[in-house]
């Protein structure tokens, strides 16, 4: 079986969900320079967005999730950045914008216990709301 040839970001044409591959922030500095940038709360999460600068890993989605202690001990918080990230899984490819960087903030007892397709709704809603606000320029 072959690989999936690359499509052409350059033309315009989005590729399939399948072929974009969500990248995970791990620097504080890329969660930092997010949380400056445009963000929209739901009942199950806060959700940060930011379009990265031209040239910048351009056709790329990046995420980075996080729960602080209020969110409860080790296990609630593993359990809620667990749930984000399936939602950022389903949703993103279809949704997200490459270019752009997501920070999925969990939220104290609504993440574990929000049913999971109410999350996935909660994220297709901040998303759009996002894309949509004025708000989400180069910073």
């Amino acid at each position: 079986m072959r690989p999936p040839e690359a499509p052409d970001l350059d033309a315009g044409i989005l590729p399939p969900a399948d072929f974009l591959r969500l990248h995970v922030l791990t620097k504080r500095a890329e969660f930092l320079r997010a949380a400056r940038a445009a963000r929209r709360g739901t009942t199950g999460m806060l959700v940060q967005a930011l379009m990265r600068p031209e040239g910048e890993a351009p056709g790329e989605i990046r995420v980075g999730f996080t729960c602080s202690k209020k969110v409860g001990n080790a296990v609630a918080r593993n359990r809620a950045k667990r749930r984000l990230r399936e939602a950022a899984r389903a949703i993103l490819p279809t949704d997200g914008r490459p270019g752009w960087d997501y920070v999925l903030i969990g939220r104290h007892e609504a993440t574990a216990a929000r049913p999971f397709e109410a999350l996935k709704g909660d994220l297709r809603y901040a998303l759009r709301k996002l894309h949509n606000s004025a708000g989400t320029q180069v910073k």
